[in-house]
């Protein structure tokens, strides 16, 4: 089977990379998603992020231990997975077309005509990590595929468990790209975040939602906030 890069067509910007740290793939039938965790500067265009390898390494393990504990747990809630390749870092997973963002034309209005109901099943699924006490930061809408009409979740290399030590901002601003960290610079100088200092997950978790408002609408922001 054959497999191109994947990306998305954002308006004003044209195709541009799934995610920052790993290179997207599909199949030309559009049917199986892989998560390749290589760093490749043809589909990252040159401005690769994460070129540590053992930051990649960490990423990969994060991936595969959650989505896994996910798979486990919620199997509703994320791709079927078809295979992990852990010799060359790849998860194929079993998808139905393009991403939910991509599907949306990479718009936030066009979100409702998509999926009716998103609001309700994203929210279902931050309360499937809360159950689980994971924190997971990568919520952009390009971390979703839609099946069958449901909403499934990916892309688990930012997640942390509630138990595991804290971080500061410093430590992951390699794969948090530079309009998201203007975001939440906004944020974190309102309020007084040092982002050297530990924090708690659960203010990490806030400072994530409110960088992602030029994403999804101040309502669903709001309401998961306060899961």
């Amino acid at each position: 089977m054959k497999f191109q890069y994947y990306w998305n067509n954002v308006p004003e910007h044209g195709l541009c990379r799934n995610n920052l740290i790993y290179t997207s793939l599909v199949s030309e039938d559009k049917k199986i998603f892989v998560q390749w965790y290589y760093n490749d500067g043809e589909y990252h265009k040159g401005q690769n992020q994460v070129v540590d390898p053992s930051k990649m390494e960490e990423k990969w393990n994060r991936e595969v231990k959650y989505l896994t504990l996910m798979t486990e747990h919620y199997p509703e809630l994320v791709p079927k997975i078809i295979e992990i390749d852990h010799a060359s870092k790849k998860i194929y997973l079993e998808v139905d077309g393009p991403d939910f963002w991509e599907q949306s034309r990479c718009l936030t209005e066009n979100y409702s005509s998509v999926l009716p109901d998103w609001k309700e099943q994203m929210l279902n699924i931050v309360k499937a990590h809360k159950s689980l006490g994971l924190f997971k930061y990568s919520m952009h809408p390009s971390s979703y595929f839609v099946i069958n009409g449901k909403l499934k979740s990916i892309n688990y290399f930012f997640t942390y468990h509630k138990d595991e030590p804290r971080i500061a901002i410093n430590d992951v601003t390699s794969h948090i790209y530079s309009t998201r960290q203007a975001e939440m610079r906004k944020f974190t100088d309102s309020v007084g975040i040092d982002w050297f200092e530990q924090q708690p997950f659960e203010t990490l978790e806030l400072l994530c939602w409110e960088s992602f408002r030029t994403n999804y609408p101040a309502d669903f922001i709001e309401a998961a906030k306060n899961v």
